[in-house]
This record gives structure tokens, sequence and C-alpha cells, in this order.
């Protein structure tokens, strides 16, 4: 291990397969997958649709460059913009590049429009990638200690707090574009309810600005439709996701329509990597599987309930708090501190993360059971238990 970069506090664990939500170690150890490589495996692992697209692209052709066309990504992009409502997708390797591409968008609208000095509202508690720019984004002094001086640009208000946006756009001229979240998947799991998205899209509207919507985690039917916006009856201007996409082969998309689908042009902005064959052929899968197999419904299903038992195994348990997130993206809301739950879970075969300290995230597979969250429940109801003592 001395010769990685000791950038990560790594469980004592190494995993050599999987098959839908289990996976199996070097010892030969089972373990239940309730975080899917932190919401990536949306699929679960060795999905064989994945495999099929990846085997088949790979004996073809890996990559070429975006010098030339590529048709995987023309039809991941008919796809994507079919289902999302927007105008057309930029790709790119990651999370964070996506929202990169969103922030460069916003930034290069404002200029467009004679701001010299543009500068995009950003929430509190919000998590946007480790990228200088995402980096500032993001609202974890954590993270951004040791990295300064981040970059200028950006003005932080209160999550889920529409006046504050409004107070902070009345005044600063520069402001340009809102960037969120609709759940705060490293922010505690803070759920944005549809009156508060709606306010946002209305601010945005009125004042001529881009509402840049953070989907990295929500999207890819994680939260029980596509787009997690989708459930409030808006669309932004700006959509960004990644993890669920390429089911761990990595690929984000920066989605845009409207006044922000003409922005970037040939030379302001790319990606040598982005959206390679690769890469789309195992997105398109994902997708086409999604749809098919009618997952984000399974997920809206799975996490109402999980949601369910877990309210009432924990409605007496004095160190419950709430449930928050949609579909298949959970937080357990605990009212003490449980970091130490994850290298519990792993030692007892469940993988589940901590989040904010005391929230238990749960990222479970779209494909899960009611046999298998049966399971999970057993599972984090007895690490909570062992908390209790």
């Amino acid at each position: 291990m001395h010769a990685i970069m000791n950038t990560y506090g790594r469980l004592p664990v190494t995993f050599t397969h999987g098959k839908g939500c289990w996976l199996y170690d070097t010892e030969g150890r089972k373990y239940l997958d309730a975080l899917t490589g932190i919401a990536v495996c949306g699929l679960g692992h060795a999905h064989p649709a994945v495999t099929a697209a990846i085997q088949e692209q790979a004996g073809q052709l890996v990559h070429t460059s975006n010098l030339y066309g590529i048709g995987r990504q023309q039809e991941l992009a008919e796809n994507l913009t079919r289902i999302s409502g927007m105008d057309n997708v930029f790709f790119s390797n990651s999370g964070a590049e996506a929202n990169e591409a969103a922030i460069k968008i916003a930034r290069k609208y404002g200029h467009q429009k004679g701001i010299s000095e543009p500068v995009i509202v950003v929430m509190t508690k919000a998590f946007h990638g480790r990228t200088m720019a995402t980096l500032t984004a993001t609202g974890n002094t954590k993270a951004q200690e040791g990295f300064g001086p981040l970059l200028n640009g950006f003005v932080r208000v209160p999550y889920m707090d529409a006046d504050a946006i409004t107070a902070v756009v009345r005044a600063n001229p520069n402001i340009v574009a809102v960037l969120l979240e609709p759940v705060q998947g490293e922010g505690g799991l803070a759920t944005a309810g549809e009156d508060y998205i709606k306010a946002v899209r209305d601010i945005c509207d009125q004042n001529d600005l881009l509402m840049l919507l953070d989907e990295i985690q929500t999207g890819n039917g994680r939260t029980g439709t596509y787009f997690c916006y989708q459930q409030f009856g808006i669309t932004p201007d700006v959509v960004t996701t990644a993890k669920g996409l390429g089911n761990g082969v990595p690929i984000g998309a920066c989605l845009a329509r409207g006044k922000a689908a003409d922005v970037l042009q040939p030379g302001s902005h790319g990606s040598t990597y982005g959206g390679n064959p690769l890469a789309c052929a195992a997105a398109n899968a994902v997708v086409t599987t999604i749809e098919n197999d009618k997952l984000a419904e399974n997920a809206a299903h799975m996490g109402n309930y999980l949601a369910s038992a877990f309210n009432v195994r924990l409605q007496d348990n004095p160190l419950f708090s709430e449930i928050r997130g949609r579909g298949l993206m959970m937080g357990i809301v605990l009212k003490k501190d449980c970091t130490e739950l994850m290298a519990k879970g792993t030692a007892k075969g469940l993988l589940l993360n901590v989040t904010s300290g005391n929230v238990i995230r749960l990222l479970p597979p779209l494909t899960l059971t009611e046999e298998e969250a049966d399971l999970i429940v057993e599972g984090v109801m007895e690490l909570i238990h062992e908390l209790n003592e």
C-alpha cells in the first residue's frame, strides 16, 4: 500500500468480485453492499448488460478522442436529452469535471451579458467535487483546508432558504447562477422540498439567472425518477450527473438547455477522454436497463419500503431522529456521532457509510429486492442497538 499516495483512510478489506448487491473479499467473505461504491453501481455488481457492452466495445474501439465523431457518444447524448428534456450534453470523466463544465457555462454566460466578474450562488454543506472550482463551491471547510487561496466568484447562502437567495441577488448585480443539489449527499442527506426548488426556479427566471442542479449522486434513477428534478415539475438550465451513469466505468455528463445550451463553443471547453466509446457503451447499457427494467420506479418503491421498516423499528429508540432522502438515497439521522459504524458494519458483512458524523447513509443498488432490503434493515438495527449499549 506504500506505493499509493496516502489520500484515503481505507478499511482493511479488498474485494475480488461481486454479483448483484453482494461483494466477496480476498478471504472469501461475503458482504451485502448497501453503498454500491458511493451510489455508482446502481445496477449492482457484474450486471450482465453492462458486462456485455464493455466486452463488445473493448473488442472494437476503446478511444479515438473528441477530434472525431463517436457513435456511442451520439447515442448516449440522444438518450439523455430525451429523458431529461435538455437540449445537449458535454461528456466528462467524473462528477467534479461535469460540475466544472456547469461553472464554466455560468461564468461565460455572465461574460456574454457584460458581467466581467460573474458570481454563482452556492449552498452551505454542499459538495460539488475536489477540483479548485468545485472545491470552492463546496460548503465544507475541512475539505478546503490547506488549499487556499480558493477562487473568487462564489457567494454562499443557507440551503433550503429561498429568501436568502433573493436577498443576495438583490444586493449583487454580478450574480449569474444558482448551484445546488436536490439532496445533499455529503451534507447529511438534507433534502430539498418541492416548494423550495420551485422558488429557486422562479428566482432564476425573474432575474435572468441560470439554475444549475448537481445531480451527480441523485441522477440515474437513484431518487425514484431518472433525475430528481423530474419530481418537482421544473427543468433546470444545466444539470450534471456522473456516479451511477456508467455503473463503475468513469463518465460524467453536463446537460444544458435554452440559453445555456450554446454558451460553450469549439475551443472554449473540452476533454480528451470525455465520452469515449468504452465509457459511452457502458452508460448506454445502464440507461437502457434503468428504463426497460423500471429501476427508478423500483428505487421509489424500495425507498418507501426501507423508510417504513426503519420508522417502525426505530420509533421508540432514543437515538433516532429522522429518515432523510429520496428513493434509494437514504440517511438515518441519529442523535449522536456514529462514525465507527462504517468499520463495524464492514466487519459484520454490511457495507454502508456515515456522513456528517451522525447520519447513516444507505445507497443500495436500484435492483434491490424486499428480501435484500430486510437484510439491510436487520444489519443496521444490530449496529444501532450496539450504539445504545
